[in-house]
């Protein structure tokens, strides 16, 4: 635990002993129920689930863009958005096969953290071995194939926010792997997601994905700090961090707070929260060096402790937001945001972390869970 001795990534008055205590004690029962129905499930990835509408090969993630649906006019024809409105008829199974790795990996890493039995870290290694090494169910490090639409693309920009999920598999296989895998297999690990952070960053895809000017290009931020830190990959932290400070906290938060493009969606609501997750996140992701990003401000006063006081209020009580409602969804939120939990650290504001600690930690509504990719804290402080 010589870790605990470091400074923490957000800053305050808490101590890193403190939160992991925190936490420790709020979570400790819902992981080890989790952990120990997980334990004996045996990991499947996306090779379990070969499909005829993948335009790659069996190794290949493919996923169809949540918004696209047969145009009334022109049924064979290609599809058209209807902004915020998934589409049931989508291919999903990879994209669920990934969330549940996202579910079952890193519960099972904090159940070994927090519990000591080493059944559950050596699980959560099986799951990594599966995904990344193994040549039979690995898979490939890029998502060409992601989100595309029918008669439009094969594989979109906006498709490389499914990774999102791989956010905190990475940080629970920076804790577990180096304890309880060879050194291969973690020379192996750190390749993959090397090659993945490569193909992010220089793919068409990838460096629009990073340019975009919604919560996509945060969660691009969030996976690219993650799995360059995952890979020992200072460099494109840096640049993260200064992409950060100089085009995604001012180009997305405006001075109250709040995220415009997000408030202007159909699901303004949820992707509200959602993007002060991931940003949120980021910030925490990034700590360690250089300023704490998460107490950070501009001159006006935008940062995180600003955007959590803008949302704060309607976490609390949500027949108070002000604008419209969500299409869809908005009876299952809130739910419990680490946003919420490391703001209230940060920003040494105590009511966030009680409310923290009273929202829904698992949820069930398959919507939301696709939009809620950091469910351990445990791994995060």
């Amino acid at each position: 635990m010589a870790a605990l001795a470091c400074k923490p990534a957000w800053g305050g008055a808490a101590s890193r002993e403190d939160a992991y205590r925190l936490v420790a004690r709020t979570d400790r029962a819902r992981i080890v129920k989790a952990a120990a129905a997980y334990v004996n499930l045996a990991p499947q990835t996306i090779t379990a689930f070969p499909t005829k509408l993948s335009p790659g090969g069996l190794h290949d993630f493919f996923s169809q863009a949540d918004y696209f649906w047969p145009n009334p006019k022109d049924p064979n024809g290609p599809y058209i958005n209807r902004d915020g409105q998934s589409n049931p008829a989508n291919f999903n199974e990879h994209r669920k096969a990934m969330i549940a790795l996202s579910i079952r990996m890193p519960a099972l890493t904090a159940a070994w953290r927090l519990a000591g039995d080493r059944r559950y870290g050596e699980q959560a290694c099986a799951h990594l071995r599966a995904w990344f090494i193994a040549p039979a169910t690995r898979m490939n490090p890029n998502l060409q194939y992601a989100q595309g639409v029918h008669g439009v693309s094969t594989g979109r920009s906006w498709g490389i926010i499914d990774t999102v999920h791989l956010v905190e598999v990475a940080r629970a296989a920076s804790l577990v792997a180096p304890k309880l895998m060879t050194a291969a297999d973690n020379a192996a690990l750190r390749g993959w997601f090397r090659s993945y952070l490569d193909w992010m960053q220089t793919s068409d895809n990838g460096r629009k994905e990073r340019d975009a000017a919604n919560n996509h290009a945060t969660c691009w931020a969030l996976q690219a700090a993650e799995f360059a830190r995952l890979a020992g990959d200072e460099a494109t932290r840096q640049e993260v961090r200064e992409h950060y400070l100089k085009v995604l906290l001012p180009d997305q938060m405006a001075e109250n707070g709040s995220f415009p493009r997000e408030l202007a969606r159909t699901k303004p609501y949820s992707y509200s929260i959602f993007n002060f997750d991931a940003m949120t996140m980021l910030c925490v992701s990034l700590g360690g060096t250089g300023a704490n990003l998460l107490t950070f401000r501009l001159q006006d006063g935008r940062g995180i402790c600003r955007a959590a006081a803008f949302l704060y209020p309607y976490l609390k009580d949500k027949s108070a937001w002000p604008y419209r409602k969500d299409v869809e969804h908005f009876d299952a939120l809130p739910v419990r945001s680490p946003g919420l939990l490391f703001s209230g650290l940060a920003c040494e504001r105590l009511e966030y972390v009680d409310l923290w600690k009273t929202l829904d930690p698992d949820p069930t509504d398959a919507e939301i869970i696709r939009n809620y990719p950091v469910r351990q804290p445990l791994l995060w402080v």
